[in-house]
Order: structure tokens, then C-alpha cells, then sequence
């Protein structure tokens, strides 16, 4: 057990930042709704010319097990540098995401006033119920979804496992396409998330900080 704490037991620290993260996004939720003043839209007209579709609900939730499940795969599998980039990319994005919803309070106007009446019509309904259409811009659900995506095909953990790398590449990119098929997210939204992770991905993969330290 002492080992197994020296060697992985810390990285159940970053578990902690859910008792930040959620009274932040909750709270942020409650504040900046629909009649926030000074609430920027979001929407452009591409947005116009994509059909609503309430079969994209299933990529969309399937967004939780896909976090949850390369988390633990990390936590287990992952090695400390693979772990720590990956931790590091989910805790320091989302907090940014937060972090200029609340400098930048924004929203959208593209929720369907008619939305089919079957079981993925439903389940669309129930989501539109418990999430706002506030609060949107980057997109948590693209950025995260490259993070995990991206992590997962860096691991060494799944070198030579093709197929599993293949499958996270057609959940991702279809995780990323139902925020707009959903109208959860503008293309606005989609490419703040994609640019953000772009930046992360730069300061946190690609730079090389030992030489800093060695100069």
C-alpha cells in the first residue's frame, strides 16, 4: 500500500479539483442565465445551416463515460509524465473555460422550438431541462474530448492497440460534431475549444522545460 501511494496514490489528488469545478460551473450556471446583462450571443450563421438532430444524444453523453473511463485508464495504465500532462490539460482547461465564461458571459439562441417526440427526442428535452444554453463558449465537451483522445494515443500503455485508438478518434470527432447537431454549442464554440486545447497542448506536450532548467 505505502508503494503503491509513492508511485500512484498521488495522482488521486487531482480527483479534488471536482470540489472545485462543480460549485464553479453550478454557481456560474445560476449567475449568468439567459437575462445576464451585457450576455454575448454566440451564434453565426453557419450555425443557421446545420439541422437539428436528436440522434446525436448518444455520442453526447456517451462524453461522461468516455472522461470517466480514460481517467481511471490513466490513473492505472498511464505513466507519471503521460498522467500528469493529461491531469494537468484536464484541470488548467477547464478552469480557463470557466474562467472566461466569466469574463466573457456568453450564450446561445439555437435550442429548436420543436424537438420529435421519440426516446432520443426525449432524453434531448431532459438535457435542454438541467443544462442552460449559457455559458458555452470554448466548449468543455470538444476540449475535453481531445484531451482524453489525444492522451489516449500518446499512452504507451495502448501501443500497437490500433483499433482503440481508431474507435477514440470516431467518438471524439463525433462527440465534437453533436454539441452542434444538438444546438448545445455554436461552430464558435467548437473552435474556442479546439483552440484552446491547441495553446495547452503547446505549453504543456510540446515545450521542453528541462532545458530551462538546465540553462
Amino acid at each position: 500500500m505505502k508503494n503503491f501511494f509513492i508511485t500512484k496514490g498521488w495522482r488521486i489528488c487531482f480527483a479534488c479539483y471536482v470540489f472545485i469545478y462543480m460549485p464553479w460551473f453550478m454557481t456560474l450556471e445560476k449567475i449568468i442565465n439567459s437575462n445576464y446583462p451585457g450576455l454575448h450571443i454566440v451564434n453565426i450563421p453557419l450555425d443557421d445551416l446545420i439541422p437539428f438532430c436528436e440522434y446525436f444524444i448518444i455520442p453526447y453523453m456517451l462524453w461522461f463515460l468516455y472522461v470517466v473511463g480514460a481517467c481511471i485508464f490513466m490513473f492505472f495504465k498511464g505513466n507519471n509524465k503521460e498522467f500528469l500532462q493529461f491531469a494537468l490539460s484536464l484541470v488548467i482547461g477547464m478552469s480557463l473555460s470557466l474562467t472566461i465564461c466569466m469574463i466573457y458571459p456568453n450564450g446561445l439562441t439555437l435550442r429548436p422550438d420543436y424537438i420529435p417526440d421519440n426516446f432520443f427526442g426525449r432524453i434531448v428535452n431532459g438535457l435542454y431541462t438541467v443544462d442552460t444554453s449559457t455559458n458555452v463558449f470554448p466548449s468543455i465537451h470538444v476540449y475535453n474530448s481531445l484531451v482524453v483522445n489525444f492522451a489516449l494515443i500518446k499512452c504507451k500503455a495502448l501501443k500497437g492497440h490500433n483499433i482503440i485508438k481508431a474507435l477514440s478518434w470516431i467518438l471524439c470527432i463525433s462527440i465534437c460534431l453533436s454539441t452542434v447537431f444538438l444546438k448545445q454549442h455554436s461552430v464558435t464554440d467548437v473552435v474556442g475549444g479546439i483552440v484552446l486545447y491547441i495553446i495547452l497542448y503547446i505549453f504543456i506536450y510540446v515545450i521542453d522545460y528541462s532545458r530551462f532548467k538546465k540553462a
